[in-house]
């Protein structure tokens, strides 16, 4: 019995020591067409601990992203960042959005973005290196709702942008 304990020992070191722990690096944005109130209403799905490392590096090592410790100061670095990193083309014309504010779910920050006066939709570039400039492997993932048409996107360092079009 202690010969085989002994063997799946060594078994079980010797698959864990050649494990590599790998993060996966990931984004997700929804954006919605609201046609009734004539916005996109944007909801942006970012891990907490990859946006806190690159508002320390930016911004202030002090920020620390949680609920107790939120200030305005954290929504006005988040608004800089994520216009920096997030731009959208409605139809060939460069468009804005507000920052609405954040949310803290379990370990992800819900950014709230809206852009206002869009009466249609039917072509939409989106371009977003939200951190890119820190992780290599980052890849953020886009999904646009338009009615009952459902599109994405998959953006890397590589390929930082891209179109989508909706027919009505």
């Amino acid at each position: 019995m202690k010969k085989v304990l002994f063997f799946l020992s060594i078994v079980f070191i010797s698959f864990n020591s050649f494990t590599v722990v790998h993060k996966f690096y990931v984004s997700v944005t929804q954006i919605e067409y609201n046609d009734e109130q004539q916005s996109l209403q944007i909801i942006s799905r970012i891990f907490i601990d990859d946006l806190e490392k690159v508002l320390t590096e930016r911004y202030d090592t002090t920020i620390e992203l949680t609920a107790e410790k939120d200030s305005n100061t954290v929504d006005q670095y988040l608004n800089r960042y994520l216009s920096q990193r997030l731009t959208i083309t409605i139809d060939g014309k460069d468009v804005r959005f507000k920052f609405i504010g954040k949310e803290y779910e379990d370990d992800l920050v819900l950014c709230y973005l809206e852009v206002e006066n869009i009466t249609a939709l039917h072509e939409i570039e989106v371009s977003n290196t939200t951190l890119m400039d820190v992780f290599e492997d980052q890849q953020n993932i886009i999904h646009v709702k338009h009615g009952d048409n459902r599109k994405s996107l998959i953006l890397e360092k590589e390929k930082n942008r891209g179109v989508l079009k909706f027919s009505e």
